[in-house]
């Protein structure tokens, strides 16, 4: 993956150094509905075909947290507010 900001662009896995079919994709961050602009616990997340990445909204430009979607999947499935 290359980028930062709110649209990171990555090459598909069947794309290759020797001038085959390339293909590049980006996916933005969605800010979670909880998140508000009082500076409270903000979460952003970007899916993506392999994998959920997680940041904070507040530190777009800072790391970010990769998981499998079985992960996510079980995380949201424990976190989730009835």
């Amino acid at each position: 993956m290359t980028g930062s900001g709110t649209m990171l662009w990555f090459k598909s896995s069947y794309s290759d150094d020797g001038g085959g079919n390339c293909l590049e994709v980006a996916y933005a961050w969605r800010k979670s509905s909880y998140s508000d602009g009082g500076g409270g616990n903000c979460v952003e997340v970007a899916l993506h075909p392999r994998a959920i990445h997680v940041r904070d909204s507040k530190n777009p430009g800072g790391p970010d947290v990769t998981v499998s979607g079985e992960a996510w999947a079980v995380f949201t499935s424990a976190v989730r507010v009835t």
